[in-house]
């Protein structure tokens, strides 16, 4: 097979990479605007080493995802040759390590070294290798001999014309592919002027493409200002920021539309692409900018949910439709994923997610098992959790008729935990969960629960009564729960369990 054409650097426009700005729906549309290259935010290698590559069929999408289940970086086909990914690194095994899990699903790999944040800094990273060139130098011939991909990397220049000449050929020595060069010196910040006769010192010194960058507060205003800015630093690409955050629609070679038409593209692919909702909602203030205190503002900052943004912009008939397709496919691949029970030792398991949109208001799977357990004359569910000391995150054993079931996904709360293996031993019994459309099995309202012997009204939430000597408790452990002590089997559940004998 053919090896994919390398990304090129050259006469190229690109989003430059920014914090909690450069995820996917804004680099997807930065792309519809017209940008031919996108930078997502810089992502530090300690956190991405530690993630899963993990295909979401649901979105269609790649995910990297960190232990505690968060998406660290998302991506997806359609901008696969044009993404570049930008790592925040002051360690070069650790950066080939992050850097060869994602090459295959990106197009390039950045190395960040122009940020003057602290929480860059801080870690030997960012603008603080630019006082390291030994270390850059290494990060950057490990990168290019370890990868497939074209490596560059981003820097500031430094207070020495001479200085930063000198350190722009070091790093073209490295075998870069392109160096992007903000033109500011590491202590100043936008209100400074940017510094392009520095940016021109440098691409008259090397041979590789140089991406110009740090011109949107005065030169940057439009699409033509872009070539203006190419011009006037002698750079063959130019990289926008704070412009392209403001209004992405300055790729276009058209001229920019309207914000609030941006804003609405924006909010379709934070829908389409489950974006986290304070994410979507800091790019959307950051498009506002002096509205963000008229009243969609105030909405705007009211809002905490993805649906509750649609809201605020009339777009909720577009949120139900897209996630009715979303929920379709979620439970397509439920029936293939988890049809299918496995034993662990003497626990059922099955890969369950607690989805709480699945659920209607008031009713979780805890509830039907509890009556479940009631109508079958069964003791009441016993769960037992566990907290993984590594991300904090929970995982629930429930005990129902002497019989064990779990999750074999961990969550991020102990009641999702806990609903989680309801879910399990619900689905291995046959016995609806209580889930939007699902028939239901008469359930009884749990504001209407029958009093108990003391008159007072049992939800599935109020303490568990001794079983046993046990109740329901939470254990630290970097595995799995304490199990406990093996009880006779229940035959009417037992006949009614269709479980793969085998253990996974």
């Amino acid at each position: 097979m053919a090896e994919t054409a390398k990304l090129c650097f050259r006469n190229k426009t690109a989003l430059a990479p920014m914090v909690r700005v450069g995820t996917l729906p804004m680099r997807l549309l930065a792309l519809d605007y017209g940008a031919d290259i996108v930078y997502c935010e810089e992502l530090i290698d300690i956190k991405m080493a530690q993630c899963k590559r993990v295909v979401n069929e649901v979105l269609d999408t790649v995910d990297f995802v960190a232990p505690d289940d968060r998406v660290m970086f998302r991506t997806c086909s359609r901008e696969k040759d044009r993404v570049v990914f930008q790592m925040g690194t002051a360690d070069p095994q650790r950066a080939l390590i992050v850097a060869q899990l994602v090459q295959n699903d990106v197009a390039a790999i950045d190395v960040n070294m122009g940020c003057p944040k602290e929480y860059s800094t801080k870690g030997g990273m960012g603008a603080a290798l630019l006082s390291d060139p030994d270390k850059i130098e290494a990060i950057l011939t490990t990168l290019v001999n370890g990868l497939s991909k074209p490596v560059t990397c981003k820097i500031r220049v430094l207070p020495s014309l001479e200085d930063t000449v000198k350190l722009v050929k070091r790093i073209e020595k490295t075998g870069v592919s392109a160096l992007a060069v903000h033109g500011r010196f590491k202590e100043e910040r936008p209100q400074h002027p940017v510094h392009c006769d520095y940016i021109q010192a440098v691409t008259k010194v090397v041979s590789i493409p140089v991406i110009a960058n740090g011109g949107s507060l005065d030169l940057v205003k439009t699409h033509s200002d872009i070539t203006k800015f190419r011009e006037a630093t002698g750079a063959c690409s130019v990289m926008v920021a704070r412009a392209a955050m403001w209004n992405p629609s300055i790729f276009c070679s058209k001229g920019t539309v309207s914000v609030d038409e941006v804003m609405e593209e924006y909010i379709k692919y934070a829908v389409r692409y489950d974006n986290n909702a304070f994410n979507t909602k800091y790019c959307l203030c950051q498009m506002l900018r002096d509205r963000v205190e008229s009243p969609m503002g105030k909405q705007l900052h009211a809002a905490q949910t993805t649906k509750e943004i649609c809201a605020v912009y009339s777009m909720m008939e577009y949120y139900d439709k897209i996630e009715s397709e979303l929920q379709q496919r979620r439970e397509e691949k439920n029936n293939t994923i988890e049809s299918h029970p496995t034993l662990d030792g003497d626990v059922i398991t099955m890969p369950v997610r607690f989805e709480k949109r699945e659920y209607p208001p008031q009713i979780t799977p805890k509830m039907y098992l509890l009556e479940w357990s009631r109508r079958e004359k069964l003791e009441q569910p016993v769960y037992e959790v566990v907290q993984r000391s590594q991300d904090r995150a929970f995982q629930s054993t429930v005990i129902v008729a002497e019989k064990k079931y779990r999750s074999t996904l961990w969550e991020k709360s102990k009641k999702s935990a806990e609903q989680a293996a309801a879910v399990v031993c619900l689905r291995v019994l046959g016995v609806p969960e209580g889930r939007v459309g699902e028939d239901s099995c008469e359930l009884v309202n749990k504001r209407k629960r029958e009093e108990n012997k003391n008159g007072e009204i049992q939800s599935e939430d109020s303490p568990v009564p001794e079983l046993d000597g046990r109740k329901r408790h939470i254990t630290q452990s970097p595995e799995k729960a304490e199990e406990p002590a093996n009880r006779t089997t229940n035959k009417a559940v037992m006949n009614a369990l269709h479980v793969n004998q085998t253990a996974s």
